[in-house]
Parts: structure tokens; sequence; C-alpha cells
């Protein structure tokens, strides 16, 4: 195992004990993103899935980069492996002994996972058990377009005969006659191979130091765990090879979406050792989350309390238009997505920008045009930039006024502790850091 940190800078491989041949590593370096094919690695999950949709480049960027013997890495956070070479990529605030709190903390937030509950679980978490937060999340995401049916073939022996007759089983079980018939039915039920998939996945949880923990996280994930196990009757554990088996093939349903990266995700949590220990040749596996991306969900979990909205590219919703509606424009051109933007008395009052990466040497000349734009197009009285920053004694708020109609804006650090004596510790300081967040002083 490889263990690196996001944005690290050019470092020798050989500082991490490894010398020679790096064949498996220059399989997927330098490689875009969106170029890894992710159809053809099926066991590879990326966060966020539609790359380009949230205004990021992910698509574009590599998980990792090597010139020679060494290596340097962006963004990108997770577990990633290809044949016997795996890697770990923590996040740059991860403490000095190794637990990545804030990475732990920021996935709990936004897949809405109870902390409390879960702070006596995490210190010996790898990358993979990751996944096992996430499937609350995605479980009730496929259950809110409802419980997935399709047609099951069903095998009957009685005299109530509703189908084609199996003249071999028939004879088989039938003779001399007994006044039943053996006959097939076709029917719509809710027991079948996804439902079961979703099953095993939980039993599977289960088994897990904090499995109980996570689907008891709240009255909607219990019972949508509920719902499953009661369309599930059938369950048997010795069964579970053959349903992952039935279900390597990805659903493409016209309704029923959400349940493809529910199905995905499934498969990841079920198949975690089989990836680790008899990988397929030259396949890439592993779980990856953009911090830009984890970093951008994490601050909307605080800012939507105070009132603030995030734009969504992917379906067009909160868009702010550049242009007034005309000849040449109509509200349909020029649309700008914020990170985030405030109201107050029907007016824009506030634009903030999510940056995960360092601002404590100054704010970037397009980041700061691209601010500028958003303030100037809604009136916006103030503006901003939020970071993370491990310096909390230089962690203050610098304002600057622009000209014109005097516009403000401030870049503001979110601290995020490094010392911390546990999880409940941790979760402690970081809460009094988001105070800055909720404009308290």
């Amino acid at each position: 195992m490889i263990p690196l940190t996001d944005n690290l800078d050019w470092k020798n491989l050989s500082d991490f004990g490894l010398d020679g041949n790096f064949q498996d590593l220059s399989l997927i370096a330098n490689t875009r993103i969106e170029k890894l094919k992710l159809d053809d690695n099926k066991n590879l999950l990326i966060f966020p899935h539609s790359f380009g949709d949230h205004g990021d480049d992910l698509g574009d960027n590599a998980i990792f980069s090597l010139s020679g013997n060494e290596i340097k890495t962006g963004n990108i956070m997770g577990f990633v492996g290809i044949n016997n070479t795996q890697v770990s990529i923590k996040s740059r605030f991860a403490q000095s002994d190794g637990n990545d709190y804030f990475l732990h903390y920021m996935l709990a937030k936004v897949f809405r996972i109870n902390l409390v509950n879960l702070m006596h679980g995490i210190s010996n978490e790898n990358i993979f058990d990751f996944l096992i937060y996430l499937f609350p999340y995605f479980l009730g995401k496929a259950l809110s377009q409802g419980l997935f049916k399709k047609y099951q073939r069903f095998e009957h022996n009685d005299a109530n005969i509703k189908g084609p007759i199996d003249i071999a089983r028939h004879i088989q079980r039938n003779i001399p006659f007994r006044g039943t018939v053996a006959y097939n039915t076709r029917e719509h039920s809710y027991d079948n191979d996804v439902t079961q998939l979703i099953r095993h996945t939980i039993e599977y949880i289960r088994t897990k130091e904090t499995g109980q923990l996570v689907l008891q996280n709240d009255s909607d994930t219990q019972s949508n765990v509920s719902q499953i196990v009661f369309a599930t009757p059938t369950y048997s554990q010795n069964q579970r090879q053959q349903i992952i088996n039935k279900n390597l093939r990805p659903l493409n349903h016209p309704y029923f979406t959400e349940y493809t990266d529910l199905q995905k995700l499934c498969l990841q949590i079920l198949r975690q050792d089989e990836l680790k220990f008899g990988e397929e040749k030259d396949k890439v596996y592993g779980v990856l989350f953009d911090g830009a991306w984890l970093w951008e969900e994490y601050l909307f979990t605080i800012l939507e309390e105070k009132g603030f909205s995030h734009p969504q590219n992917k379906i067009g919703a909160g868009a702010i238009r550049m242009f007034e509606k005309g000849e040449q424009f109509d509200n349909n051109s020029r649309k700008l997505y914020p990170d985030f933007y405030k109201k107050k008395d029907d007016k824009y009052d506030y634009i903030l920008d999510a940056k995960y990466k360092h601002l404590n040497g100054g704010v970037g000349r397009e980041d700061l045009y691209q601010v500028v734009t958003y303030m100037y197009c809604t009136e916006a009285k103030q503006g901003g930039f939020v970071y993370p920053s491990i310096d909390d004694k230089n962690c203050s708020t610098p304002e600057y006024q622009l000209c014109g109609y005097k516009g403000t804006i401030k870049v503001i650090p979110v601290f995020i502790p490094q010392e911390a004596n546990d999880w409940n510790d941790f979760r402690n300081k970081m809460e009094e850091s988001e105070k800055i967040l909720r404009f308290e002083k």
C-alpha cells in the first residue's frame, strides 16, 4: 500500500520504500479520469459521478501524476488499485497519527451519517469502509423511486393452473397423477436479483463494527432497511455469490434510474476482499472522491441553515442571468452558477465561492474575477471565498472593498484541527471552526 495525501507536491517513490518497477502505477498515472473508461473499470467508483455537471473539471484530472520515480497528487482522495499495487490517498489534513478524521467528517456530513454514533469506530477504518457510510444515502435515493420490481419466473405444482405446463417437471413430480399439475408463471415481483443484492449488502453491513449504527442512523434509514428485508423473504446467505454474479451486468432501467448507482455500490461493498486480493488483469478498482466537490457539498450542509442557495449545473437549477432579456439575449443565455448565494429582501446579498485549494498566499486572478463578475451581475453587497486552513494562528478573515458600488470581498479560512485526542475531540473543534460560516462572533 502506497500512502499518499491529496495535493502532494512531487515526491520520490523511494520515500515510500518503493524502488524499481512502477509499471502498475504507470497504467493509471497521467491519465485523465474521463479516459479511464469507467464502463471498462466497473469496480472503480468515483464521486461525483457526472464529470463537469457540478462546474468541476474532475474528468480532466488524473488520479495522480508520475514522472520517472516521482509522484504528485491533486484534489483526488480515496483508495485505488491496479493488479497488485494499491494506493491510499488521504486528505492533507489527516492527523499526525494517521487518522483521517477530516475526510470522515466531510463524508459523514454530506451523506448524513450520525457523527456522534460513529465516533468510536472510525480510527482503524480503511478507505473501502467508507462505502458502508454511503449505503443509507444511496438506498434512500433508490427507494424514493419505489421498491424495485421485475418479472420473475416462478415454478408451481398445484391444481390452479395459471401458466404453461412444464412437461418434464410434471412427469417427474406428478406420475402417477395426484391431482396437481407442474406449470410456470412469469410475474412482477419485489423479490428479485436486485433487491436480493441489497438485502445481502444489509446483512453484510450488520457484521461490521459500525454496521448497526449505520443502518440505524435515522428513522428513514431504518424504514428503508425494513422495506428491503420484508421484500426479500427468500434471502439465504448461502446464495450470496450467486446473487453477485447475477448483478455483474449494470442495471439499465428507464424508470428505476437511481438503482444503478446503488447496485454498483452494493457490489463494491460485497466484493471488497475480492477486489483487494483477486484483481482482474490491468483493471482499476477502488473508490475515489473529488476533494473540491466534497468540500463544496460539505459547506452547503452548514450554509443551507443560513438561507444560502446552492445552484446546480446538472439540472439547471438556481442559475443567475448575466444579461437582461432583450433582442439579442434571452433568459437562457449566459447563465451563471456561483457555488452559493444568499438573498435578503428579494435582492442578492451574498456570493460565496468554495475553494479546496490553499488560499493563504492570496486569491488567484481568475478566481477573483469570477466572483467579482457574479457580484456585479447580481449587485450583491458581499462576496467571498471559503477554504480549509491548517494555520489557526493566521485564521483571520481579511476584507477588501471594491471600487464601483463598494462591494466587499472576504477571504474566509476554516481551521481544520491538526491535534485531536480522538474523534469526539475533533468533532467538537470542527464545530467551533464552523461558527464563522454561521456568521457568528
